[in-house]
C-alpha cells in the first residue's frame, strides 16, 4: 500500500488555513494593548500602593492600574540612583502640567493609568528605582526597581521618501512611537489634485491603503510644503506595526509620488500620549480648501468657513475689504446676544506694507481704543499671547480671504473664550478701519452684528452660503490657449498642469497634476500639414520602474490617450499614427522613450496667483536626467484625419490637439510675444531651430 500524498494547500481545512495565517500575522505585530517594556509591579508598603510599571521610552514610564489612598501628607513620585529609595532622590511631578508654583501633592487613585516623564533630562539608565515617597516623613509607600540592562523602546530612523514625482523629498523619516511619524525638511509642490499621506500593506504602495491626516489633523488634499518639519499621526487604532509603507499617494489617479518602507523588526515606543506634536509650518501659498461648513453674516458681506482639526479650529474669513480695513470674528462676550464687551475675537486684515495677511487675537475689556491697559486690545499688548496663527491668505477680484487657526481651549482664562464643539454658541463679527498702529479702530453701528448669531463649530456639513460664487467669482481665469504652427522641429517635455488655469479648463478633462509641454508651452494646439515630416525630441522618461516618470510620447485619435494601460479591446478603438510599434508576437510597445526632463516648481504651485502663463513659467525650473532625448519622426500621410492628439502611452490626459491641414491652408498664428519670451529659455540647438522656423512663419 503506497503512502498517501499530503493534501495540497488549497485542500487544507479552512479553519486550519486561518490558524496558519493568523499565526503569521500575530508574529509580525505587537500584542495589543502594548504599553512598552515591563519594569515590574509596585511593591506595596503602605497606603494601598498598586500598579504595573512599563518603560515607554528612555525617559518616560507608564503606570498601569495605579492605586493610592491619597492620605499621605506630602507624597510624590520619586526616582533615584541610590541602592534603596531615600531622601536623595528627585521629584517627578504628576500631573506634568500644573498651574501652581510647586508641584501638587499626589492625590488619591483607584485604578488610574499614569504617564510619568523623568525630569531634568534623566533617563532610565540614570536611575535604579521608582517610588511613591513622602518627603515630610521620609517614608517609602511603595517602589519598583529598574531591571539591570533594561533596553527601553526607542524611535526608529528610516530613510527619506523615495523621490518619484511632484518634487517630493524629505530628510530621514522617524517613527517616534507606534502612531507618530516625524517628517523633516518636507518638500512637495502641492500640484497633485487628490494627494494624501497614505499607509498600507504589500510590497508597493497601492490603492488599497488608508488616508492619514496631515500635521493639522485634516484630511483635505495635501498643500505644498517648502522644507517644513511635520509630524503626522496614524488614524484610529492603526499603528506602525500594522503597515508596510508610508507614501504620498494620489487617490483619484492611483499614483505614488514617493514612499518609505516600515521595517518588520520595528521596536518603537507605544503611543500613550507622550509624543507632543510640533510642526514648523510656513504660510501656505495656496488658499485654504474650504470645509463644508459655511455661514454668511453681516448682511451676507462676511463669509465664515470652519473646520475642526484636532484640538484647534481652522477658520476662513472672506469679504470685500477696502484698503486699511479689517474684518473681526469671534466668540460673543455673552451667550444669547451679541456682546462686544468681554468678547474673544480675531482681527484679520491685509497688511499693505508687506503685502501679506495678518491675524491677531484680541480681548475687549472696554468699548474704547486700546490704551495699553484696557480697551479693544491685542492680547499681546496686555501681556498675553497671540493664539491666532495665519495659515494662508490671498486677494482676488476685490475679495480678501484669510485663513487662520486657533486653539479650541481658552489658553488664557481672562483673555480667551473656549470654542465649543458640543453645541452652538453666540458669535460676533465686525468691519472697521485700522489705526496708525495697524490695530482695530472703532467701527460703525451698521458694520457689526446687531442680532444673536449662533454657530455650531462641531457641525460636519453646516453650509448656508448662497453668495459663495459671487464672492469668489468662479475662481481664477484660465490662461489663453497656445498655438504652434509652421514649426517642424518640436520638443516634448513634462511639466505641471497649471491648476485651475491650465490643463483642465483648456481641455475639459481632469488632470493628475502634470501635462505635456511642447516647445515649453503647456499643451499647445499644434497645426501640421499633410505630406510634411515633423521631428519630436521626446523627453518624457525612460525608467520603466518609476511609472510617475515614464511617459512615452505617441500620436493617436484618442482624446484620452494611455494606450499602454488599455485592454486589447479598448486599444482596438484607437488609431495610432506615431510612437507605437509591435513586436514579433503582436504586442505593442512605445518607441518614443527618452530621458526625463520636467519643468518643476521652484517652491509650490503658483498657478492661482499667476495671471499669465509667462508669469507662471517664471516660477518653474527645468530639471533633466542624464541621457538623450528620443527622436520621433512623423510624416503626415495624405489620408490622416483632420484632428489627432499627442498623448502619453502609459497615462491618460497629458496631451492635447493636433490639427491636420492641407498645404496652403490658413492657420492661426502663434502669439509673437509668447515665442519671444520662450526664446529666453531655449538653449539647445534644436530649440534654436524651432525659434527660427516660428519667427519665419510669422513674417510670411
Amino acid at each position: 500500500m503506497t503512502p498517501r500524498e499530503p493534501p495540497p494547500y488549497g485542500a487544507l481545512p479552512y479553519v486550519f488555513i486561518l490558524l496558519i495565517l493568523n499565526a503569521g500575522l500575530s508574529a509580525s505585530r505587537r500584542p495589543e494593548p502594548y504599553y512598552g517594556r515591563v519594569i515590574g509591579r509596585l511593591t506595596q508598603y503602605a497606603h494601598g500602593i498598586r500598579g504595573t510599571v512599563y518603560a515607554v521610552d528612555e525617559s518616560t514610564v507608564f503606570v498601569r492600574g495605579f492605586a493610592y489612598d491619597g492620605t499621605g501628607p506630602d507624597a510624590y513620585f520619586w526616582v533615584g540612583d541610590t541602592p534603596q529609595p531615600s531622601p536623595e532622590g528627585t521629584l517627578v511631578p504628576y500631573p506634568e502640567d500644573y498651574a501652581s508654583r510647586d508641584p501638587p501633592v499626589l492625590s488619591a487613585h483607584t485604578n488610574s493609568d499614569i504617564l510619568l516623564r523623568l525630569p531634568a533630562g534623566k533617563r532610565l539608565r540614570d536611575i535604579k528605582w521608582i517610588s511613591v515617597w513622602c518627603r515630610r516623613f521620609t517614608v517609602n509607600f511603595g517602589d519598583v526597581f529598574i531591571p539591570p540592562g533594561l533596553d527601553p523602546p526607542r524611535p526608529r530612523v528610516l530613510p527619506e521618501f523615495k523621490r518619484l514625482a511632484h518634487g517630493l523629498r524629505s530628510g530621514n523619516i522617524s517613527v517616534l512611537d507606534a502612531k507618530t511619524f516625524y517628517i523633516p525638511n518636507l518638500h512637495y509642490d502641492g500640484a497633485g489634485p487628490d494627494a494624501y499621506f497614505w499607509v498600507g500593506n504589500g510590497s508597493e504602495p497601492s490603492p488599497f491603503g488608508t488616508k492619514v491626516p496631515n500635521e493639522m489633523g485634516s484630511l483635505n488634499p495635501l498643500r505644498g510644503y517648502q522644507g517644513e518639519d511635520i509630524e503626522i499621526v496614524l488614524p484610529g487604532k492603526l499603528t506602525a506595526y500594522d503597515v508596510d509603507w508610508l507614501a504620498v499617494w494620489c487617490v483619484e489617479y492611483r499614483h505614488n509620488f514617493g514612499h518609505v518602507y516600515i521595517p518588520k523588526d520595528l521596536d518603537v515606543p507605544p503611543a500613550l500620549g507622550q509624543t507632543k506634536i510640533t510642526t514648523s509650518s510656513t504660510t501656505s501659498q495656496t488658499p485654504f480648501s474650504a470645509a463644508n461648513n459655511c455661514k454668511e453674516i453681516l448682511d451676507k458681506r462676511l463669509q465664515i468657513r470652519w473646520e475642526i482639526q484636532g484640538d484647534h479650529v481652522q477658520i476662513t474669513l472672506a469679504a470685500r475689504l477696502r484698503k486699511e480695513q479689517y474684518m473681526a470674528f469671534g466668540v460673543s462676550g455673552a451667550e444669547g446676544r451679541p456682546a462686544m464687551l468681554g468678547a474673544d475675537v480675531v482681527v484679520a486684515f491685509w497688511d499693505s506694507r508687506f503685502n501679506q495677511p495678518r491675524v491677531s487675537d484680541y480681548t475687549i475689556s472696554h468699548l474704547a481704543q486700546c490704551d495699553g491697559e484696557r480697551g479693544v486690545c491685542p492680547d499681546t499688548r496686555l501681556g498675553g499671547s497671540n493664539d491666532a496663527v495665519v495659515v494662508s491668505g490671498h486677494q482676488k477680484s476685490g475679495v480678501t480671504t484669510i485663513t487662520y487657526r486657533r486653539p479650541l481651549a481658552a489658553t488664557e482664562s481672562v483673555k480667551d473664550k473656549e470654542i465649543l464643539t458640543s453645541r452652538s454658541q453666540s458669535v460676533i463679527a465686525a468691519f472697521g478701519p485700522l489705526n496708525s498702529r495697524y490695530e482695530a479702530n472703532a467701527h460703525s453701528f451698521m458694520d457689526t452684528t446687531r442680532n444673536d448669531v449662533q454657530l455650531d463649530f462641531g457641525a460636519q456639513s453646516d453650509n448656508s452660503c448662497i453668495g459663495l460664487a459671487e464672492l469668489e467669482e468662479g475662481g481664477p481665469a484660465p490662461w489663453a490657449a497656445r498655438v504652434l504652427a509652421g514649426v517642424t522641429a518640436l520638443t516634448a517635455r513634462i511639466g505641471p498642469a497649471g491648476g485651475r488655469r491650465g490643463y483642465t479648463p483648456v481641455t475639459g478633462h481632469p488632470s493628475w497634476g502634470i501635462a505635456w509641454y511642447i516647445n515649453d508651452l503647456l499643451i499647445p494646439e499644434i497645426y501640421v500639414e499633410r505630406g510634411k515630416t515633423y521631428t519630436f525630441l521626446v523627453e518624457g522618461g525612460d525608467d520603466r520602474t518609476n511609472p510617475a516618470k515614464f511617459h512615452p510620447f505617441y500620436i493617436s485619435d484618442s482624446s484620452e490617450g494611455g494606450f499602454g494601460q488599455k485592454k486589447e479591446e479598448e486599444q482596438r478603438k484607437q488609431r495610432v499614427f506615431a510612437g507605437v510599434a509591435y513586436d514579433n508576437e503582436g504586442y505593442p510597445y512605445p518607441t518614443a522613450v527618452g530621458r526625463y526632463c520636467e519643468w518643476t516648481h521652484k517652491t509650490v504651485d503658483q498657478s492661482a496667483t499667476s495671471d499669465t502663463f509667462e508669469q507662471y513659467m517664471q516660477t518653474l525650473q527645468l530639471e533633466c536626467n542624464e541621457g538623450e532625448p528620443a527622436v520621433l519622426n512623423w510624416t503626415v500621410a495624405h489620408e490622416t484625419p483632420d484632428l489627432l492628439y499627442y498623448q502619453c502611452y502609459t497615462h491618460n490626459n497629458l496631451g492635447w490637439k493636433i490639427h491636420v491641414v492641407d498645404p496652403g491652408t490658413l492657420v492661426p498664428l502663434p502669439d509673437k510675444s509668447a515665442i519671444i519670451n520662450s526664446a529666453k529659455r531655449l538653449t539647445s540647438l534644436a530649440s534654436l531651430v524651432i525659434l527660427t522656423l516660428a519667427l519665419t512663419a510669422l513674417h510670411r
